[in-house]
Order: structure tokens, then C-alpha cells, then sequence
């Protein structure tokens, strides 16, 4: 009989590694870079704030392996032309707690931000807000390589894993999804194409930092898009993952492709993909990571129990309430209150999470929360200027935009 886990149990992963409790800090674009592809102090400390508050791991998302797709101007990359000290002071301090702190590594493909990009996607593109290119074939050779290089580089500089994003619609999500994916070469047509530029990758990252390192794939458990992944692939991904080298599965769901609808600026009051959890859980022993939708103690100890997810990933939760892992711990402070927004434009909820980062990492935040249009006009000033500093420096050729 399988033991019921509980929220604040230690998971063993399998390349060995011991996460002291169930509860992750799932990556969120926090757009806190300094421009150049650095991490700034408030960076730094939003994650020492993170790992003080009793998280088991975290995820910084959206780090880039070059400076040429990135989906927002105050992403991180990572590659040799980096300043590794100052990745070094932020896993450093990140990692604070006993908490293991991961790269989400990834390439925005056709969501590539237009102003410091030249978009590209698995096939071409021109739709209504959305115009890509299509990558060459030796541009996908290249690109394990550098999901390689960069996970290398992160355990060099002492990050404790890596997450491969495949999910919410940059690239590796796209060629998963034939709505994207429209290649008739290997990469393209059925799911096992599909899917072949994902595991590609993860050979590469496995070879190059070593069997004791951890890697994570985030994965769709659909598109939620006419025409896209749908749960049928999704699962046989899933079960193509489970042969792979990889030691956490962390599920999720829908993409940020124009106009779409979010699954996470939704009013739901429950985990948004259990039910998809539930069916990959009967393809996969590995370990599985649950995003999405979680909002109360009750919530993440219910899917911890019955064993169909091992692992808790939390985002918004956490950004109200930087140390609730520590209160559920305590027995407090069961659920985060929750702003509600009237009327809000496309992404202005995720913008406002976006900026409150801001306010944790400069040790700014109150039990007031402010107003949606002042958080949209500061997101709004600071890409301005991001994008100013990136295209300067990345064009310059210091830093090797490709």
C-alpha cells in the first residue's frame, strides 16, 4: 500500500537528490534583470525572501541561452559571455534554507519579444499578432547544445537543477503543438516528431552536467487552443518523459499566444489540471509537479495525500505571501487573500503580480495591494528602458546576440 505523503515530507528525486518538503516556487517570468541579462539585487533578494520562507525548491523562469529570444527584456541569460559571479551571489542566496534553486531554461521561439527579437517558430507565421520565421534545420541541431552549455554553467556557478520549458507556448511547446508545428521533416507531423527537439534537449543537458544533477521538464496538458497539443499527445509525451533521464515532471496548461484566454487569470477555485495529472500519473513513475490554480493549505495537502502528484508548485500564492510555506507549516494563514480586478486588459493581472515581485524584492510590500493601471504604467516604463539597455548591449556584439 502506497504511504500517504504529506505536504511537508522530504522527496527523494531520482538522480538522488532530497527535497525537504513538497512545496515549489514554480517559475514565473519576474522580468527583474538588469537589461544586460543579469540579476539585479532585488532579484536576488526576492529569492532570499523565497528560500527564508520554507520553499523546497524554486524556479527562476524565463532564462535564456542567448540573447536573441528572449520573451521579455528583463530575462536572464546565461552562456559564456555571462558575468558568473553574479550568478553565483544569486544562487547563493537563493539557495539559503536548504533550497534547492533551478534555472527554467528556454527560448520564446514565435513569442519572441519583437522589439530585441526576430521571432522564430517551428514553421512561419503571419497572423494577427503573431509573425515568425521558421527555424532552419541547423539551427535546431545547435539548440541542444546550448540547453547543455547553460545547464552546465548553472551547476558551475552552483544552481542545484534545471527546468526545460516546454510549456505555455514558446518553442519547444510550439513544436509539440500542430497548430504551431506545421514541418513535414523529422520535427514535424506526428507526435513522436513532434516531440523529438524536447528530448533531443534532454539527452544534451543529461550528458552534460552528469547523472546526480536534477532536470525538470514543464509540460502542457494542453494548448487550450483550437487545433493545438491536446491531451492525447500531451499523455504520450508524458510517457515518452518517463523513459527519459529527466526526475520531475511539472504540469501545466495553456500558451500566451495573442488574444488566448489564461488559464491562470482565471477565477477557478481549485487545481486547474488534476484531473489531467491524475491520467498521467498512471503513465509515468516519475515524480510529478502540479502547477496551477493552487490558492489554500487544503488544496496542496489533498493533492499531495492522494498520491497523484508529489510536488506542489505555487506562484501567486507566494508572491502574496512570500512565507507561506513556513505558516502552513505553522498551521497558519490557511489561504492568501486573493485581489479580485474589474475589467482587467489582456496579461494586466499577470503584469500586476509582476510588478508586486518588485515590491518583495526591494522589501517594499504591504498588506496593501495597489491599484492594476499604476502597476501596468511602472511594467510598461520599465520595458521601455530594459529594451533600450538590452539592444545596446546585446547588439553591441558583447554578449553574442545569435
Amino acid at each position: 500500500m502506497r504511504h500517504r505523503a504529506t505536504l511537508f515530507d522530504a522527496l527523494q528525486l531520482p538522480c538522488g537528490l532530497t527535497l525537504k518538503n513538497r512545496i515549489a516556487k514554480s517559475a514565473m517570468s519576474d522580468c527583474l534583470g538588469d537589461g544586460t541579462g543579469h540579476p539585479t539585487a532585488g532579484q536576488i533578494r526576492l529569492y532570499q525572501r523565497w528560500a527564508a520562507g520554507g520553499l523546497a525548491a524554486s524556479l527562476i523562469g524565463e532564462v535564456q541561452l542567448t540573447g536573441g529570444y528572449a520573451e521579455n527584456p528583463g530575462n536572464l541569460v546565461l552562456n559564456e559571455a555571462s558575468d558568473l559571479d553574479r550568478f553565483r551571489e544569486l544562487s547563493g542566496q537563493g539557495s539559503e534554507n536548504d533550497t534547492q534553486l533551478w534555472l527554467q531554461l528556454g527560448h520564446a521561439g514565435a513569442l519572441a519579444y519583437g522589439p530585441t527579437s526576430t521571432p522564430k517558430g517551428p514553421s512561419a507565421l503571419d497572423l494577427p499578432g503573431l509573425r515568425c520565421a521558421e527555424i532552419s534545420v541547423g539551427e535546431l541541431r545547435q539548440l541542444p547544445l546550448e540547453f547543455a552549455r547553460t545547464a552546465r554553467l548553472a551547476r558551475q556557478v552552483g544552481f542545484g537543477g534545471v527546468q526545460i520549458h516546454a510549456a505555455h507556448g514558446y518553442l519547444l511547446s510550439e513544436f509539440l503543438s500542430p497548430l504551431f508545428n506545421k514541418r513535414n521533416d523529422e520535427y514535424g507531423g506526428t507526435i513522436a516528431n513532434r516531440m523529438r527537439l524536447l528530448l533531443e534537449a534532454i539527452a544534451a543537458t543529461r550528458a552534460a552536467v552528469g547523472p546526480d544533477f536534477p532536470i525538470a521538464v514543464k509540460l502542457n496538458s494542453s494548448d487550450q487552443l483550437e487545433g493545438g497539443l491536446d491531451k492525447e499527445d500531451s499523455l504520450q509525451v508524458v510517457a515518452a518523459l518517463d523513459r527519459s533521464s529527466v526526475d520531475l515532471i511539472d504540469i501545466s496548461g495553456g500558451t500566451y499566444f495573442p488574444a488566448a484566454k489564461s488559464a491562470f487569470d482565471g477565477s477557478g477555485r481549485g487545481p486547474y489540471f488534476l484531473d489531467f495529472a491524475k491520467r498521467a500519473r498512471a503513465v509515468t513513475t516519475k515524480p510529478l509537479m502540479l502547477t496551477g490554480g493552487f490558492k489554500t493549505h487544503a488544496q496542496a495537502e489533498d493533492a499531495v495525500a492522494s498520491g497523484v502528484v508529489d510536488i506542489v508548485g505555487l506562484a501567486r500564492a507566494l508572491v502574496l505571501e512570500p512565507s507561506l510555506p513556513n505558516l502552513w507549516k505553522a498551521d497558519q494563514k490557511p489561504e492568501p487573500f486573493f485581489p479580485r480586478f474589474s475589467e482587467a486588459p489582456e496579461r494586466g493581472i499577470t503584469i500586476w503580480y509582476t510588478m508586486r515581485l518588485n515590491e518583495i524584492g526591494t522589501d517594499k510590500d504591504t498588506p496593501v495591494f495597489g491599484g492594476l493601471g499604476q502597476a501596468i504604467r511602472d511594467y510598461e516604463a520599465r520595458n521601455r528602458s530594459r529594451t533600450e539597455i538590452w539592444s545596446r548591449y546585446f547588439e553591441s556584439g558583447v554578449a553574442g546576440l545569435t
